[in-house]
């Protein structure tokens, strides 16, 4: 398993992955170190807004920051994300506001945002179905010949997000087949957080989850996913591998989730607390702290970004609550990219049923 910063905060500068991170400073695990709290900040807040009715679920992500932030600043600008249902620090990364992602969660819209704007694809809550998507879209970058240029600002690829849970469903079995045979630019990050709800992954997969990728011919590494450095390293050389046309990878980042798998969940009657306590004793951010302390970065930085994350809190609070309910009629807009006679004939009946209630009153 890669691991270049361990779990006492001493950063390692041998190994295969080393060169990859080696122009990484101070200042950008700073960078690296704010988004992972900024998010952790968001994350508790939205679980609290959930407890007190304001979303109608959460999946909390403490404890997959440095896997996430890692793999995240790995990429380029132009590759493109399929994320799961608890990527919240890779959206941070890519530059989704995060408030957005409570749309969702609310039940205001269906997805919430402009994939594009940020090449960052709005989730797949049937679990694993994106995969197929992400398959599905580095086969087409394939095809529009942004592999293996040479040119850094056109070659392109894909990374989709999922969990060890998800590493069972077949949708994620076939969207591994499609690409190995293609040869598609595509990264499955599995993040191995070592429960799918309720069930360990020790009953999930009997052998390593690492090797499922082997077998489809797809090469596979697993790395240390509370090691934010270890994350980028991985990434960055599979993110080279694809744009490069080389091909798939497959990478395992062994991690946990500190929460509940979501808000509608209770792990205090699946797993136990010394359990609970091992890990968080491997917590990503104490980790890169205990690093940056070291290495110089003062109280006033962590000062300074305590009071950011307080003011990111109450922003999220407040937008929250200022949400009003959408439009009924909305939920035809964005079936299709363009007008579909069915669905025009569908938002038509639903307009009449809604006027029958005025019309009664």
């Amino acid at each position: 398993m890669v691991q270049l910063l361990t779990p006492t905060g001493t950063r390692r500068t041998d190994g295969d992955y080393a060169d990859r991170v080696s122009h990484l400073g101070r200042t950008e695990l700073e960078t690296m170190y704010r988004d992972m709290a900024l998010v952790r900040r968001f994350d508790a807040e939205a679980t609290a807004l959930q407890r007190h009715g304001e979303l109608g679920l959460w999946p909390p992500s403490q404890g997959q920051e440095a896997a996430q932030v890692g793999s995240a600043h790995a990429l380029s600008p132009q590759d493109f994300v399929f994320p799961s249902y608890r990527e919240h620090g890779v959206a941070r990364v890519r530059g989704l506001d995060l408030n957005t992602l409570l749309l969702l969660y609310r039940g205001q819209q269906h997805g919430g945002w402009d994939p594009f704007a940020n090449n960052f694809a709005t989730p797949s809550l049937v679990i694993g179905s994106h995969t197929l998507h992400a398959t599905g879209y580095a086969l087409g970058i394939q095809r529009d010949g942004d592999v293996g240029t040479g040119d850094p600002s056109r070659d392109r690829c894909v990374i989709t997000y999922y969990g060890d849970g998800a590493s069972s469903q077949g949708d994620v079995s076939e969207a591994m087949v499609f690409a190995a045979s293609a040869n598609a630019p595509v990264i499955f990050f599995c993040q191995n957080n070592q429960w799918a709800i309720s069930v360990p992954t020790a009953v999930q997969s009997p052998g390593p989850i690492v090797d499922r990728g082997t077998g489809f011919g797809i090469p596979s590494i697993q790395v240390d996913g509370n090691d934010v450095l270890a994350s980028y390293a991985v990434t960055a050389a599979a993110v080279e591998r694809a744009h490069g046309g080389g091909g798939p990878t497959f990478i395992e980042a062994v991690t946990y989730r500190m929460g509940a798998h979501t808000t509608s969940d209770d792990p205090t009657r699946y797993r136990t607390a010394q359990e609970e306590e091992s890990w968080r004793r491997l917590d990503p951010l104490e980790r890169l702290r205990t690093h940056l302390e070291a290495e110089g970065t003062g109280a006033e930085f962590f000062a300074e970004l305590e009071q950011e994350a307080d003011e990111l809190g109450a922003s999220a609070r407040d937008y929250c609550r200022s949400l009003q309910s959408p439009a009924p009629e909305s939920m035809f807009d964005h079936v299709y990219a363009g007008r579909h006679s069915l669905v025009e004939g569908e938002r038509a009946w639903f307009h009449d049923y809604e006027a029958g209630f005025e019309e009664a009153e």
